[in-house]
C-alpha cells in the first residue's frame, strides 16, 4: 500500500523559513518522480516543484524559484521542501504527490497547512 505522510506545517513570519517532509512507503522511492503541490485559500491547485529522483533533476514554479528547494533522502524514503524567504502569498495547504507520468499524480499526502503571517 502506497502511503505519503507529511510533517506538520506551521505559522511562519514573512521572510522566515520552514521545511516540510513527506515520508513515503509502498513503492520504490529512489526510482520515483515526486512533486509538491499547494492550494491557497479560495484558489485551485498550484504545482510548486518536482524531482525526478532517479536522475536527481529538479524543477520549480517561477513563483518559488530561488526560494524553495526540493530534495530527497533515499535512505529514509523521504521527500523534503525547504522553504526560505517566505511570503504571505505562500500561505496554502501543501501536498506531496507521487507522479504517475506527464500531467498527473497517482498518490497524495494528507496535506499540511503553511501560514505566512506576522
Amino acid at each position: 500500500e502506497v502511503q505519503l505522510v507529511e510533517s506538520e506545517g506551521g505559522l511562519v513570519q514573512p521572510g522566515g523559513s520552514l521545511r516540510l517532509s513527506c515520508a513515503a512507503s509502498g513503492f520504490t522511492f529512489s526510482y520515483s518522480a515526486m512533486s509538491w503541490v499547494r492550494q491557497a485559500p479560495g484558489k485551485g491547485l498550484e504545482w510548486v516543484s518536482s524531482i525526478l529522483n532517479y536522475i536527481n533533476s529538479t524543477y520549480y514554479a517561477d513563483s518559488v524559484k530561488g526560494r524553495f528547494t526540493i530534495s530527497t533522502d533515499n535512505a529514509k524514503n523521504t521527500l523534503y521542501l525547504q522553504m526560505n524567504s517566505l511570503k504571505s502569498e505562500d500561505t496554502a495547504v501543501y501536498y506531496c504527490a507521487k507522479d504517475r507520468g506527464p500531467g498527473g499524480y497517482d498518490y497524495w499526502g494528507q496535506g499540511t497547512q503553511v501560514t505566512v503571517s506576522s
